[in-house]
């Protein structure tokens, strides 16, 4: 997938941005000086008005959007959520959850994990969107990279999110992420989680993981 960011001065005076290449709205960055962020306003308004399967996200006063995903990531998605909702409801940790769905850790932060998992006790009915996350997942794409390592991976461990993984389809390997690491772990044969409250450890075998998200 092709993650672009959009220049807040787009929607000036209500207008909606042009269609282009992402290295073209990349570039209208540098003419503008300085940069205005992107309020929630704003970025609700634009993403209303958005075409249908488009990731909206704001991220420290960026957009970010993804456009409808490919097969083969969706693929990776619904293996994990099939994997993680097993062991999320046979320990009793809470609910997992595929995009989209808004998680608003703080004012001004609006993303769509591609697999996350909310704590027990934490889903409001009057609220479209959640506060609180165990996991946030993204699977990697070439074009995506950067937005997920160096953009949003710095904001959920800003928010103490305990486990962040990118899910890397071409090298086959898990990223991990938690709050306090400088570095992450990359994992190629197994991932083990124990989050707090869980009585055993999710074992994920991951070269398994890839063949069974592989299509039949």
């Amino acid at each position: 997938m092709t993650c672009r960011p959009i220049d807040s001065h787009s929607m000036a005076h209500g207008r909606l941005p042009r269609r282009r290449a992402a290295e073209q709205i990349m570039s209208m960055r540098v003419q503008h000086a300085p940069r205005r962020r992107w309020t929630e306003q704003e970025f609700y308004a634009a993403r209303d008005a958005a075409p249908a399967g488009e990731r909206w996200e704001l991220v420290d006063g960026d957009v970010l959007v993804t456009p409808s995903p490919h097969w083969s990531h969706q693929s990776i998605v619904t293996q994990l959520v099939v994997l993680l909702n097993a062991y999320v409801r046979g320990q009793q940790l809470g609910a997992v959850f595929a995009a989209p769905l808004d998680v608003k850790l703080e004012p001004g932060m609006v993303t769509q994990p591609d697999v996350l998992v909310v704590p027990k006790g934490q889903l409001r009915s009057d609220e479209y969107f959640v506060r609180s996350l165990l996991l946030a997942v993204e699977t990697l794409s070439p074009s995506s990279a950067r937005f997920d390592r160096v953009v949003k991976r710095p904001h959920y461990q800003r928010k103490r999110v305990a486990e962040y993984w990118i899910v890397d389809r071409e090298s086959r390997t898990f990223e991990r992420w938690q709050p306090d690491d400088e570095r992450p772990a990359i994992l190629s044969e197994t991932l083990v989680w124990h989050p707090t409250g869980a009585t055993a450890p999710l074992m994920l075998d991951i070269p398994a993981f890839f063949r069974d998200a592989e299509p039949l």
